[in-house]
């Protein structure tokens, strides 16, 4: 069961990559100036994986306009993220959990997946400015997509 709303969210630093090289992003980043969409799943170039991007990708300006930033989180390398973001023309800043911390900080570890080992569950966050869950979502299954309305819907409250 994921963390619960209402709790102080993680904070976390992670890397990702980019054509300029790797990068840290840390999440208290954002904090005091927009919200942030923390979305965990379970690996790149895997066919639910790469529709839910793809599609947050033509909609990113939607959380831009609503004063939200987008952070992809997976147990992928950041170099693996890189390629599939590449390939599949994916601008979601994705961070790499290669050590499982984050993930297991929010409670979203998903074991065993398809055989191949423990990957990130498919989850949705929302951390407003302060630093605070506002929303938390765990998915049935890594098949099944978070509720993005929901998402959005309570991203215009906190705006």
């Amino acid at each position: 069961m994921p963390i619960a709303v209402g709790t102080k969210a993680p904070d976390f630093t992670l890397k990702s990559k980019d054509a300029n090289g790797l990068k840290d992003v840390t999440l208290s980043a954002n904090f005091g100036k927009k919200n942030t969409v923390v979305l965990f799943f379970p690996l790149a170039f895997t066919g639910v994986c790469t529709q839910e991007f793809c599609d947050i990708t033509q909609g990113i300006s939607s959380y831009a306009d609503i004063g939200a930033d987008v952070i992809g989180v997976s147990v992928d390398s950041p170099f693996a993220q890189e390629a599939w973001a590449q390939k599949e023309k994916i601008t979601v800043t994705l961070v790499s959990d290669l050590n499982k911390a984050t993930t297991k900080a929010y409670a979203v570890e998903f074991p065993n997946l398809a055989g191949v080992g423990d990957t990130s569950a498919r989850a949705a966050f929302i951390v407003d400015k302060n630093g605070v869950v506002q929303y938390a979502e765990q998915t049935p299954t890594p098949k099944d997509l978070p509720d993005f309305a929901a998402i959005k819907a309570k991203l215009a409250e906190l705006k």
